[in-house]
């Protein structure tokens, strides 16, 4: 049977899988329908079939295929129009609309919108804005209904509409294997399914190239190569294929000679990189052989000037550090690496410092929010995230930067801290930036996790002697009594950290089981350590090696979400898959989305915009609208990001989150959970990493035989990348060009 009403308001909806409970007015009879609907507000009219079904919750309408149509009354057309789907349009000048038009509205937006001048407050540009909004939103309706019909999930239909538009089922049915280039989130086995439900055949070039493709990038997005040994991309490709060697070959040759990936040989060995990864390395390579060789010398001794930081500042600076701040001044090209507490904050404030006597412009910058935020703190000067610095913007449908080699960013020198978490997209985006004769000097800790994205930057710079490179190994921070800086670098040293030593910044407790370490992790964050350090437990960061497992943190997101934001009658709430977000919960971006517009309100109270979210960025939800599954995020930068039904897949739960996603971060209070796992993620530089992200206190919770394994297994993941081998062949090229 057919039932048809106006979503007089959304119940439940899950928008992970868009399984919905609606309340509907059927002519004034109310009525409850559950089902899998396309995103749907408050106000608009649906057509259901199915069938009435008796639940736990009462009787509901069970809808098997909605429908979602335009509505017809008068005070439906206003909560449609003040819905959010059309930009510019809130409820008072829908009501305003609708006062002028009445029913035909709708009509009159899609058959003659230049009369909504007619419309006191509306000009000619916003009449335009509110009929492309409503051509978008019919053509997507066409659109998300024949990709269901697909067999495809709205939330993936969605995806692919936002890339495609009009195009989207011609191209999901002539080459599903396209999509696995295009649109994130959607690998190989989704798009293998709709391909064989299109009679694709097995052995069809598109999808041997897409299955070689799909294994080039699940490598870099997951373990952070830049380009495979060819005989384990052909393995790989043979497994997830099932087809012979010979087409793998084949279809290698095809995509090499389409300049979709690239074959370069390393140490002899024949490779195969992703084209638009070899080219960011090369491109990398080539900007930092220039700056190396075409830096604006300053002709000064800076002896004289160091010896005034010293006596201004109270200090006294080691030989390294000397040699750091010379080099950083008579170098295009260098990097400074040490651990916690080796002073490399005092050598990058006395380099600015002489720059800055110098009338040397200098920018700073860092790959994280946080980062950059301790960095100014710390630096005593403005510094931005890399992409700020870079001026992010969305103007032209993708992610562009403002400044670029035709446009330079307007400094002298670019400090950038953090340098183990830069990975080569971001990396290469800034060294272009980077003005002609201008000076690049990198600052980071070599013995940290390499970059959550793709490429082992510092590394293969260090690694290529090309550039110089001060190492800081005497620890300066001990003075402050530390014990978190003493056990950091006993940890990196391979020796067991102190762990009896009372009233200090470190404490460790021994417990055996998963279970038995949630338990006193929920008992820590929740009441003993808001005593021991009067903060709060949302101020009180839980870092874990893994996800999974009851110590794990998806589990102890769970736990420390029920106590510290439990769940209030009343409150609003969006539900994505098994997660609840509620107002005040602590949450993590999970990807790169350069198009999230966000605005910030500065210090002066000055506000100003821009666009993108990162990987690994925390804040805090402050506002949920119920009405449109919409929820607002403040990040701990002062950013505030709305997130669509669409886009709130990309948040996870951060009262816990993984060592990984810490890297560039500071907390003042960490709680390290410490398990049993396998060789290849229990490793000394994970724990490393893990406690140097503390700056107040560490408590480390688990088995001491598992930390003890941990710091004795020195098993570092191999990562494949070029940037190494090109620095090398660029370097060879310029002076061949130059002398």
């Amino acid at each position: 049977m057919k039932i048809k009403g106006t979503v007089e308001s959304i119940i439940f909806q899950n928008v992970e899988n868009w399984y919905t409970v609606v309340e509907l007015d059927c002519n004034g009879v109310y009525e409850t329908a559950s089902g899998v609907f396309p995103p749907v507000t408050e106000g608009e009219e649906v057509e259901l079939t199915g069938e009435f079904v008796e639940t736990k919750y009462g009787r509901q309408f069970k809808a098997e295929d909605v429908r979602t149509t335009l509505p017809e009354s008068e005070v439906g057309i206003v909560r449609y129009l003040a819905s959010g789907l059309f930009r510019g349009v809130g409820p008072i000048t829908a009501g305003k609309i609708v006062e002028k038009f009445g029913r035909s509205t709708l009509k009159i937006i899609e058959n003659s919108p230049e009369r909504l001048v007619e419309v006191s407050g509306i000009s000619k540009e916003k009449a335009k804005v509110v009929s492309a909004s409503h051509d978008e939103i019919k053509v997507m309706g066409e659109m998300l209904v024949g990709l269901q019909n697909l067999d495809i999930s709205i939330a993936l239909s969605i995806k692919i509409y936002k890339c495609y538009g009009n195009s989207s089922v011609e191209i999901v049915k002539t080459n599903p294997y396209k999509l696995v280039e295009d649109v994130d989130g959607i690998g190989f086995l989704t798009a293998d399914r709709i391909a064989l439900s299109e009679n694709i055949a097995r052995d069809s070039e598109y999808r041997i190239m897409a299955g070689i493709m799909h294994v080039l990038k699940e490598k870099s997005s997951k373990e952070g190569h830049t380009c495979l040994p060819l005989d384990l991309l052909v393995q790989e490709s043979k497994e997830l294929l099932g087809v012979e060697e010979e087409m793998i070959f084949s279809a290698i040759e095809s995509m090499a000679m389409e300049r979709k990936i690239v074959r370069p040989k390393k140490r002899g060995q024949d490779f195969v990189a992703f084209a638009q990864l070899y080219n960011l390395e090369k491109s990398s390579a080539t900007k930092l052989i220039k700056l190396k060789n075409e830096f604006t010398p300053l002709h000064l001794s800076v002896d004289e000037d160091i010896a005034e930081y010293e006596r201004v500042n109270g200090i006294v600076l080691n030989q390294d550090q000397k040699d750091a701040v010379k080099t950083a001044v008579t170098s295009g090209v260098m990097v400074i690496t040490g651990g916690p507490g080796t002073g490399k904050t005092t050598i990058i404030r006395c380099i600015i410092t002489i720059l800055k006597k110098l009338k040397v412009k200098v920018a700073l910058c860092a790959p994280t929010g946080r980062a950059a935020k301790r960095m100014s703190e710390a630096c005593g000067a403005e510094a931005k995230t890399i992409h700020r610095l870079l001026g992010l913007n969305f103007t032209s449908g993708s992610a562009g930067f403002q400044c670029d080699e035709n446009n330079p960013i307007p400094a002298d020198v670019i400090i950038v801290d953090e340098m183990s978490m830069t990975d080569v997209y971001v990396f290469n985006a800034l060294v272009k930036g980077i003005r002609r004769g201008g000076r690049l000097i990198m600052v980071g800790d070599r013995d940290q996790l390499a970059s959550v994205g793709a490429g082992n930057v510092l590394h293969d710079i260090i690694g290529s002697e090309l550039f110089p490179v001060i190492s800081l190994n005497l620890i300066y921070r001990q003075g402050e009594n530390s014990l978190i800086i003493e056990n950091a670098h006993a940890i990196n040293a391979g020796k067991m950290p102190q762990l009896d030593v009372k009233d200090k910044d470190f404490f460790f407790l021994n417990r055996s089981t998963q279970e038995e370490i949630a338990n006193t992790v929920r008992e820590m964050v929740l009441t003993r350590l808001p005593k021991y350090r009067k903060v709060t437990p949302k101020d009180i960061q839980v870092l874990c090696p893994m996800k999974k497992g009851l110590a794990g943190v998806n589990n102890l997101n769970e736990i420390l979400q029920s106590v510290i934001n439990p769940k209030q009658k009343g409150d609003a709430e969006v539900v994505y898959g098994s997660t609840m977000f509620r107002v005040g919960d602590r949450v993590m971006q999970t990807t790169n989305n350069y198009q999230m517009e966000w605005t910030k309100i500065e210090d002066d109270g000055r506000a100003y915009g821009g666009t993108g979210v990162f990987n690994g960025d925390i804040g805090t939800i402050r506002e949920i609208d119920r009405s449109s599954n919409r929820l607002a995020v403040l990040f701990d930068d002062g950013r505030l990001a709305w997130y669509s039904s669409v886009d709130i897949g990309e948040l996870t739960l951060s009262y816990a989150i993984s060592i990984h996603k810490s890297q560039g971060s500071e907390f003042d209070t960490a709680v390290i959970t410490v398990v049993g796992g396998s060789p290849q993620m229990m490793t000394k530089n994970l724990i490393y990493t893990a406690i140097t992200r503390a700056k107040g206190l560490v408590v480390v919770i688990g088995d001491k035989r598992s930390l003890y394994r941990m710091i004795k297994n020195t098993y570092t993941a191999v990562r494949y990348s070029m940037l190494k081998e090109l620095l090398h062949s660029e370097k060879k090229k310029y002076e061949q060009l130059y002398g």
